[in-house]
């Protein structure tokens, strides 16, 4: 009986090595689960098919959209875009505008890239890890002979990397974005916020 209480406890304490954040955060590294998705996206960018076919934009921007979806965190993103403002939302409210905001940010940056992209590429370059749990990617975007830096910071959350901000030309999206909604509500309600949103991600899409 107690051989058999201690094999249990011994298969107890492997599963929870195995699926230790841990332990998946010192095997796994914040640029191999960046690069992936955004090699995806200079592929779906290339494809010939979207440069010939202009009703095809649509089914392009889906794909791009679908392979940079997963490596950002736009709970994260949203608390901290909002700050100290996080705290006058009422759950709804968060839930509405991570949802609402990352659409924003999607069809902003969306018709950015497939507006001006035009055979960049991007060069990968260091990273640095803190505690396991947060990183800095830097990369680079090149076109010609021109280079700019463009860093990604990450946290580690529930078994992955993901992306929280991103730094062009050591400039803060998270940042920029803090500013305006500072302002904001400082005159309006988290909901009229949303609303702003809302509207403004219609009008870009």
């Amino acid at each position: 009986m107690v051989a058999q209480r201690i094999l249990i406890l011994k298969i107890i304490l492997l599963i929870g090595l195995l699926t230790s954040p841990m332990v998946t955060a010192a095997q796994l590294k914040p640029l191999e689960e960046l690069r992936p998705p955004f090699d995806k996206v200079i592929a779906i960018l290339n494809d010939p098919k979207y440069k010939t076919d202009e009703a095809l934009k649509s089914e392009q921007r889906d794909q791009i959209w679908k392979a940079v979806d997963v490596i950002f965190d736009f709970e994260e993103v949203s608390k901290r875009a909002l700050a100290r403002n996080w705290r006058k939302f009422s759950d709804s409210e968060k839930k509405k505008f991570t949802d609402v905001f990352g659409t924003f940010l999607g069809n902003t940056y969306m018709d950015k890239i497939q507006g001006e992209y035009h055979n960049e590429k991007i060069v990968y370059g260091d990273e640095k890890i803190v505690d396991n749990k947060w990183a800095l990617v830097r990369t680079k975007i090149k076109r010609e002979a021109l280079e700019i830096p463009v860093d990604y910071k990450m946290k580690f959350i529930d078994g992955h990397w993901k992306v929280y901000d991103v730094m062009v030309e050591g400039v803060s999206l998270i940042k920029n974005y803090r500013t305006q909604f500072n302002s904001i509500l400082k005159k309006q309600t988290p909901a009229q916020l949303i609303e702003r949103l809302e509207k403004k991600s219609v009008g870009s899409n």
